[in-house]
């Protein structure tokens, strides 16, 4: 979804990397109790009760946050065609506390290779912790756009329409650039995203540049004016 982060964005070495699955509160997440023939059948589903349960526990803890990804299109309206992870978004700064966070409720967590993320397991499904969207570290101007929506009775913040839309465009690349997977969500959210601030941030990169101008001869958003197209 992103590229690498600001050196300076986290410090690996801050103690994340070290995190051990503990035993946790299981009136927070019943992570170390539950059986995997409890877990839903569908895997929608399973990736629905894995978004809801870190949701809750972050909120109860007054983490700032946002939920991203394929369950925050959903949440926006989308189909419940949701991808093999869950991804949430915070600010660098807030690393450090929110591994803390779910590793008292019983959640693994730990950093990977990539330097823009930190990992989790809940119920059985791969949590993505972001601290860098669309190239840029996650800031709290950002995460004050998120809306608070339902997701699947749930409420939490999600990304905006339109920052959703732009950390999935900017992330196009000559190495990822699958214009399938997200062509469906743009189709999805094109009434509720200020295309002209997506075009703006994304600026002269040419990925993103040539996805616009697939959108608009699909005739998903409209032609930029003559002036402007490159």
């Amino acid at each position: 979804m992103t590229g690498h982060a600001d050196d300076n964005a986290f410090d690996p070495h801050a103690g994340v990397a070290e995190l051990r699955l503990a035993t946790g509160d299981p009136d927070l997440v019943p992570q170390n109790g539950v059986l995997m023939e409890d877990l839903p059948l569908d895997r929608n589903q399973a990736i629905l009760q894995a978004a809801k349960q870190v949701g809750a526990i972050l909120k109860r803890k007054g983490h700032a946050f946002a939920l991203a990804g394929s369950v925050a299109v959903y949440a926006h309206g989308g189909t419940q065609n949701l991808q093999h992870d869950v991804d949430f978004c915070f600010r660098p700064e807030d690393a450090e506390a929110v591994a803390v966070t779910l590793r008292e409720a019983g959640l693994p967590v730990y950093a990977p290779p990539e330097d823009w993320l930190l990992k989790a397991s809940c119920l059985g499904q791969q949590v993505d912790l972001i601290f860098e969207l669309a190239h840029q570290p996650v800031t709290t101007e950002l995460l004050e756009r998120a809306q608070e929506l339902s997701v699947d009775s749930v409420f939490m913040p999600v990304l905006s329409p339109t920052d959703l839309v732009h950390s999935l465009i900017a992330a196009f690349s000559e190495h990822h650039c699958d214009f399938g997977a997200v062509l469906p969500i743009a189709r999805t959210l094109r009434e509720k995203v200020d295309w002209g601030r997506v075009q703006r941030a994304c600026g002269d990169e040419p990925m993103p540049d040539a996805f616009f101008y697939f959108l608009e001869r699909l005739e998903v958003i409209e032609p930029r004016p003559k002036e402007e197209q490159r």
